[in-house]
């Protein structure tokens, strides 16, 4: 399934999407896709669903905000330097284990939302990456292969960062990455069963219709359910939590001369198989 939320912000309801045309609109059937619905598991919403659209009960998309496809988790968490080739361009070595920081659960918007600079910005930078949606309450995995029953899907998302506040301000990375607006997601949720090989997915990003990221996750240093077990080593994750798990080469700060996002810039990226991005940049409040 391919899980949706279309509405205004704070009033998103929970849909599923049948094709580029149309979708079932579950709403009357989930609250909402957030911690007791991934923690309730999807069997009931799939049976709704292959009925809805085998009786022809499929509505149209129209011109409605499309929203995160997941309500506000518990947590974000991310990983740093998880492409060899990233790392490389920032000048840093490969990690011997995953580098974990977190982003304000409040980042989270939707994919076609604005992002804003944050005030006393200078150096607000871009990076595609794979989120992964935690299924079930999750702690001490005995091994990497437990790690793919704990995942509920897998969703494009934007780690937008903050360069001087992340690493010239010192303290924890996490300064850089939870202004508001940095973390957008969607535009779909895909379950497991939608994705072929989460680990040969093309990815890319662009400024105002300039190449800056082309990669795949095939280059991932830490895998994705090699991180899930990892993290759940240290810490509990909850139903409804985001993993983003890191970016490929390509970002403002890696470029020479360095780029560095400004009101009116036009950010483009997507996933195979997770749909695409369109945010604008716009001033800080």
């Amino acid at each position: 399934m391919k899980l949706m939320r279309l509405g205004p912000v704070g009033a998103e309801r929970p849909v599923v999407r049948i094709d580029e045309a149309t979708y079932v609109d579950v709403a009357d059937v989930v609250d909402d896709f957030d911690e007791a619905f991934f923690a309730s598991g999807m069997e009931q919403l799939r049976r709704v669903v292959a009925e809805r659209t085998a009786s022809g009960d499929v509505s149209t998309f129209g011109d409605e905000r499309v929203g995160a496809p997941l309500a506000r988790p518990h947590q974000i968490l991310c990983i740093g330097l998880n492409y060899s080739d990233h790392a490389a361009e920032t000048g840093q070595p490969v990690p011997d284990e995953p580098i974990l920081f977190t982003k304000s659960p409040n980042t989270l918007v939707g994919p076609y939302d604005d992002v804003r600079i944050p005030r006393g910005s200078t150096k607000t930078d871009w990076e595609v990456e794979l989120g992964i949606v935690i299924g079930k309450r999750t702690s001490y995995l005995d091994s990497v292969e437990e790690a793919r029953d704990a995942i509920a899907g897998f969703v494009v998302v934007n780690d937008v960062s903050e360069r001087a506040f992340q690493i010239e301000r010192s303290g924890q990375w996490s300064k850089g990455k939870s202004a508001e607006t940095f973390n957008p997601a969607g535009p779909w949720l895909a379950t497991p069963d939608e994705i072929d090989d989460v680990l040969a997915l093309g990815m890319w990003l662009d400024v105002n219709g300039v190449s800056r990221q082309r990669g795949s996750t095939a280059t991932m240093v830490f895998d994705p359910y090699f991180i899930v077990h990892h993290l759940s080593q240290f810490m509990v994750l909850e139903p409804g939590d985001l993993i983003d798990t890191g970016t490929p080469p390509g970002v403002g700060m890696g470029l020479d001369p360095q780029v560095w996002l400004a009101p009116g810039d036009v950010i483009e990226l997507g996933i195979d198989g997770l749909g695409s991005q369109r945010q604008t940049v716009i001033a800080p409040r």
